[in-house]
């Protein structure tokens, strides 16, 4: 019973840690770091100085939002002469490439066959000749400022990537996909901004993110998560990740739960993938600060956590029998049942379309975790793929 005891705590601290004691922590890490070492500012640069960038989107099947989106790049602040849109449009068969035509502001790479996204960018980033190259996806539309606000960033030689931020449409945050993605990335987009002052933000999502092209190495075809390995290979050449919030962009929540799964899936497939990858990250003797941060930030929620997570309550229910402070387990296991029941009332709403923002808080943390376990699986079942394509989730 002892030895359950000590799994049991230790499976506490760690889900606890993840989830709530590292944002704690690095909050105060920052917060202590700065009262020595001041944050630096870096000015816009005056038009003449901004450098050519290129604005890479890769595409497949989009005939609804090529529209929108070209419109959105074309009102973006940038000099146009220094900015140039590039289309990767592998696979597609409906008319993005069509539609594409008709905005001569667009240079179209197209073929046929579909590899997936990885071999798309690896494809495309060979006809790229600018300094930089700011990644977003098709879907995604971009405030007026966000280019000037990431070139900015560039100004330290030490950032080799830049994150935006992603924000999710408040027309879709009423449903239990839409509003538990949007929660989490209020919450995951916080922590990226303490990560990025303390040293380094642990990784760029593919809404929106941009490198120095230099620094872009071909990826494996099968590569699930592009724009995480892609980020991180970056760190590992020694470069940081600076995260800036006033450059963002805006996309709709997943249509429903089912789509959201679908993502889910797939993204914790490519954790899963990722952690195998970047195995060099996990050495704190050559990434020190890095390390501890990529693992408290990433490594935890992807592999060990939901596992102890969904262990928690079979082994609460054993030491309910425990000849040693059972009153204490027995509030334990309370608490735990109520979350899960609260949860699985969430999950009945959430199939009644009924909006309820506090039960879709535990429904979309258990169901975020439990398709960490899915994507494992999931993982397994691509062994011997040589493709990264994947069946797209449908948004709102």
């Amino acid at each position: 019973m002892q030895a359950l005891e000590i799994i049991f705590w230790i499976s506490v601290f760690i889900v606890c840690y993840t989830y709530v004691g590292y944002g704690l922590l690095l909050y105060l890490l920052v917060r202590l770091k700065e009262c020595f070492i001041p944050k630096k500012d870096f000015p816009t640069p005056a038009d003449k100085d901004l450098p050519e960038l290129t604005l890479f989107i890769a595409a497949y099947n989009e005939e609804s939002i090529v529209d929108a989106k070209m419109q959105n790049c074309l009102e973006l602040d940038y000099p146009a002469d220094k900015l140039h849109i590039l289309w990767i449009t592998d696979g597609s068969t409906d008319s993005t490439n069509q539609r594409l035509s008709r905005w001569p502001q667009a240079q179209v790479l197209h073929q046929p066959l579909r590899l997936g996204k990885t071999s798309a960018l690896n494809r495309g980033m060979r006809s790229v000749r600018t300094p930089f190259v700011v990644f977003t996806d098709a879907n995604t539309f971009l405030n007026r400022e966000a280019l000037r606000h990431m070139v900015e960033a560039f100004a330290d030689p030490k950032v080799g990537c830049v994150a935006g931020e992603k924000r999710i449409a408040m027309d879709t945050l009423n449903n239990a996909a839409g509003g538990g993605e949007g929660l989490y990335w209020r919450y995951e987009s916080t922590l990226k901004a303490w990560d990025a002052r303390l040293y380094s933000a642990t990784g760029a999502a593919g809404e929106l993110f941009a490198i120095r092209t230099e620094l872009y190495e071909e990826m494996k075809a099968d590569t699930l998560l592009d724009d995480f390995m892609l980020s991180l290979r970056i760190v590992m050449r020694g470069y940081t990740i600076a995260y800036r919030a006033d450059a963002y962009a805006t996309e709709s929540g997943s249509a429903d739960i089912h789509e959201e799964q679908k993502r889910k899936i797939r993204i914790a497939a490519g954790g899963w993938q990722s952690i195998m990858r970047l195995l060099p990250l996990l050495n704190p003797f050559r990434y020190s600060v890095f390390t501890f941060q990529y693992v408290s930030h990433r490594v935890l929620r992807w592999s060990l956590t939901p596992v102890l997570l969904f262990a928690l309550l079979p082994l609460n229910t054993a030491l309910l029998f425990s000849p040693e402070r059972p009153m204490l387990y027995a509030v334990l296991w309370l608490l735990q049942a109520l979350f899960y029941l609260a949860g699985s009332w969430g999950a009945y709403l959430a199939g009644k379309r009924i909006k309820n923002k506090y039960l879709f808080v535990p429904y979309y943390f258990l169901f975020m975790n439990a398709n960490v376990l899915r994507g494992f699986r999931y993982l397994r079942q691509r062994k011997g793929q040589t493709s990264g394509a994947w069946e797209k989730a449908r948004r709102a």
